[in-house]
């Protein structure tokens, strides 16, 4: 074990993957079969602790960069796990509140209703979209950087989602489920960004390449 943990350390370069900023984007990773696993009870006590875990996830994804760049310790490492993390536990809540009814009142309740699909589909869309187009323009050497608007959809998010966790007690569930579609708003909005800003790199290629009539092919 020794052997593949000292070859694990220089395949990484030294102690990169051991420092606190990728500890905490590990740990967010850690958490999410824990989350998953919570849909297959409907008792109120699993949301909850599943709620508190993608709470405490979520501020990781917000330190883990923080300290990175505070203490001078942003790592290739980092850069390629951080997004990945945070499309696994968005994506993993998102199917965890579809599939998962809680006990109230005696009764199994869906988290949300049916017509609440709609952003939830709209937000996984909008992540297999712009993965995709960040894999494209990433190839060409063109930057597709996160807007303001794009900070605020995923702050929506997580408390939309953390909220939802929390169904049945005091109204978290429906505060969240309100949210949820203010994401998913913004999640459409910022996905048509990045899709034009796409469209418009492919213009500019094409009109690079299409060759210009002369004067004389005009007559």
């Amino acid at each position: 074990m020794s052997y593949y943990l000292h070859k694990f350390r220089l395949f990484y370069g030294g102690n990169v993957v051991y420092n606190l900023p990728n500890i905490l984007t590990l740990s967010r990773i850690a958490v999410i079969p824990l989350i998953f696993l919570s849909a297959y009870s409907n008792f109120c006590f699993v949301n909850y602790f599943a709620g508190v875990l993608f709470i405490a996830a979520s501020v990781t994804d917000y330190y883990d960069g923080k300290l990175a760049r505070a203490r001078g310790e942003v790592s290739a490492f980092g850069r390629l796990l951080d997004p990945i993390a945070d499309k696994l536990l968005v994506a993993t809540a998102l199917v965890v509140i579809l599939v998962k009814h809680v006990k109230i009142g005696g009764e199994d309740v869906a988290i949300i209703s049916k017509i609440s699909y709609i952003p939830v589909f709209v937000i996984l869309c909008r992540e297999l979209l712009v993965s995709g187009l960040r894999e494209f323009l990433r190839e060409v050497n063109v930057g597709l950087p996160v807007t303001r608007l794009a900070k605020w959809k995923t702050g929506f998010q997580m408390v939309a989602l953390s909220m939802l966790f929390f169904k049945g007690w005091f109204i978290w569930g429906g505060l969240g489920e309100i949210l949820l579609w203010v994401a998913g708003v913004l999640t459409f909005v910022t996905g048509y960004q990045y899709f034009e800003k796409s469209i418009e790199y492919i213009k500019s290629e094409n009109s690079k390449k299409t060759p210009k009539k002369s004067a004389k092919s005009k007559k």
